[in-house]
């Protein structure tokens, strides 16, 4: 009989730490979510007030002005939310991000209107896959939220920002 409790209290043991370590796995995707969403936030705007004065083309200096005000709101929002979920937030922008704002500060003019605008391109089709998965499979349920209100303002900028890039390239030709 106590074999039997034994066996009962380890398997119990053992089903209790499965749990957590699946616990502790949704909390790691959700943390990967908060830590990407904030360093390529911060990113935006960082680099949107860098073409915001380096711009040549006017449709750039607008998207990025633009990019400053709602990715300073969205990340305003995601430091609030992690803040009260007890979740790290960026304190930096990532180094593909750095690297990409470096280039940039090498550069003037149609060049950097090209560069920046093909940046945001790529960097907001990646965004949206990284939002369209939270708000699917995230695991918190604010978080999850945040991501689909989030969501329809990253397609909008994505869709911009390729008729800005558009109107740069014809602008070369």
């Amino acid at each position: 009989m106590r074999y039997v409790v034994t066996c009962a209290g380890l398997l119990a043991l053992c089903i209790g730490l499965a749990a957590a370590r699946d616990d502790s796995a949704r909390k790691s995707d959700d943390q990967d979510f908060v830590l990407k969403a904030s360093a390529a936030g911060l990113a935006e705007v960082n680099m949107g007030r860098l073409a915001g004065k380096r711009a040549h083309e006017a449709a750039v200096k607008e998207f990025a002005e633009k990019m400053v005000t709602d990715h300073s709101k969205a990340n305003k929002e995601l430091l609030e939310l992690a803040e009260r979920k007890k979740f790290k937030v960026a304190a930096r922008m990532d180094d593909k991000h750095q690297a990409h704002n470096e280039k940039l500060l090498r550069l003037e003019g149609e060049a950097f209107d090209r560069a920046y605008m093909a940046g945001q391109v790529k960097d907001h089709e990646e965004a949206v896959t990284l939002f369209e998965k939270q708000s699917t499979s995230g695991k918190d349920e604010d978080l999850r939220s945040w991501a689909k209100k989030t969501l329809p303002t990253l397609k909008e900028h994505l869709k911009m920002a390729k008729e800005a890039r558009d109107k740069v390239k014809k602008d070369r030709k």
